[in-house]
């Protein structure tokens, strides 16, 4: 969420932008609706004060005369239809004010989907094998890592079982980057999964991306027996969580950064990618993440210092792994309306004979904490809404296809990276089952 006075005095910047990323937005609408809301607000607090001064003559009983109580009636009901009408003002106003996007940087690719994105980094050489490799569906078959089969019969379309070293594997790469963030001084969190729905707003994922989280259809029960009627959701990251957790909060500027990161299973329906990835596991329901966030002081240079940090920090895990990858800025079509300026990182896979995403770097400036009421006030006293920047740090299962595929061997076997062998008993290979 933008605020009402940077849209008006940025309104043709943000047309661009708006349009840019792939959104329509009834400016014109928006700030009619903000004058009747401004209106009706001062409007309202006239006429309580005419109300409060009515009482205070009415407290008289010597005033409690028939003409003023039939003013305090009159104002009564006034102000409630006043009321009223600001609420539904309200209403309209936010929901519009929730789809603005935010301004993007000077360096964003302008673009309408991820073709239009831009390459600004690489690292690794691709490996040329000597044989036919093998996906790794038919690793995980061969090797009894994965089971997909029983996964969809259990849980469906897009189920999976990770069995044997594929489960290490995961757990492994979780446990190793998790250490990795603590040693550089972010504070580690298990987070809850299941969330309200004022943190994906403030978040960002409500909205735009409702369709593709999924809703409890039964969150329980009051000891009363009655049903709890306030909607719960399956969070598709951790990020909501991190950054509800000092929703309508004052921060003090001392206290900044704050730098997170959050383990959870994640939830995602994936309506929008039907006929997209179907074999495999590189698009799934569930899978396991590791994602960064960091809330700091509302300031350019910094916020975009961070950026790089969280970017390096992806990096340095994938150089860990020796995973050939490259870096995308992503382009305004493919970024999502929050995003000030985004990275993502794409490993490769060599059956896809291509880098694909496994990583994402954003930074949102002040575009959550608005919806968040998260703020801090700085050392002079003055009160500001904090910037807010998040990263994905590891997820799990899809980063398996590169490291399975691009490890395997020959002989059939995966050799296992040397970063993650010390949470496998050191084993240095999988092989193949006799």
């Amino acid at each position: 969420m933008l605020d009402i006075n940077f849209i008006k005095e940025n309104l043709k910047i943000l047309e661009k932008v708006t349009k840019d990323k792939g959104f329509k937005i009834d400016y014109k609408k928006l700030l009619k609706l903000d004058d009747k809301r401004r209106g009706l607000i001062q409007e309202i607090d006239e006429l309580r004060q005419k109300r409060n001064i009515n009482a205070d003559l009415l407290k008289d009983p010597k005033k409690r005369i028939e003409k003023l109580i039939n003013e305090g009636k009159a104002l009564k009901d006034k102000l409630t239809a006043l009321e009223s009408d600001l609420n539904r003002i309200k209403a309209d106003f936010e929901e519009i004010m929730l789809k603005v996007p935010n301004i993007i940087s000077a360096d964003t690719p302008i673009g309408k989907d991820d073709k239009d994105n831009k390459e600004v980094g690489k690292w690794g050489e691709i490996p040329k094998f000597k044989f036919k490799i093998k996906d790794h569906l038919q690793l995980g078959k061969d090797l009894d890592l994965l089971d997909i089969d029983r996964g969809v019969k259990v849980s469906g379309f897009r189920g999976y079982y990770l069995k044997n070293e594929g489960a290490q594997m995961q757990m492994a790469l979780l446990q190793y980057t998790f250490n990795k963030l603590i040693a550089k001084g972010f504070i580690p969190f298990i987070t809850p999964t299941l969330v309200r729905e004022n943190a994906l707003i403030g978040s960002g994922h409500f909205p735009f991306g409702k369709e593709e989280v999924y809703q409890i259809g039964n969150p329980g029960k009051l000891d009363s027996g009655e049903e709890i009627k306030e909607p719960l959701f399956l969070a598709g990251t951790s990020e909501p969580s991190l950054l509800a957790y000092h929703a309508n909060e004052t921060l003090k500027e001392e206290a900044l950064p704050l730098k997170y990161c959050g383990f959870s299973t994640c939830y995602r329906s994936e309506v929008g990618s039907y006929g997209k990835d179907t074999k495999g596991i590189y698009r799934l329901h569930e899978f396991m993440k590791i994602e960064q966030v960091i809330i700091c002081e509302a300031d350019m240079e910094k916020g975009l210092k961070y950026l790089e940090e969280l970017r390096k920090i992806a990096e340095e895990v994938l150089q860990d792994l020796k995973l050939p990858y490259h870096v995308i800025a992503v382009c305004t079509g493919d970024m999502g309306a929050g995003k000030y300026k985004m990275y993502d990182l794409e490993t490769w896979m060599p059956s896809r004979n291509a880098y694909s995403e496994t990583h994402s770097d954003s930074f949102l400036t002040d575009w959550q904490s608005r919806r968040l009421n998260l703020k801090y006030k700085t050392k002079s006293g003055e009160t500001k809404f904090a910037f807010t920047l998040n990263n994905t740090a590891i997820a799990s299962p899809r980063i398996l296809i590169a490291l399975w595929e691009n490890y395997q061997n020959e002989d059939g076997s995966i050799t296992i990276p040397e970063v993650i062998r010390p949470y496998l008993g050191n084993q240095e290979k999988i092989k193949p089952l006799k």
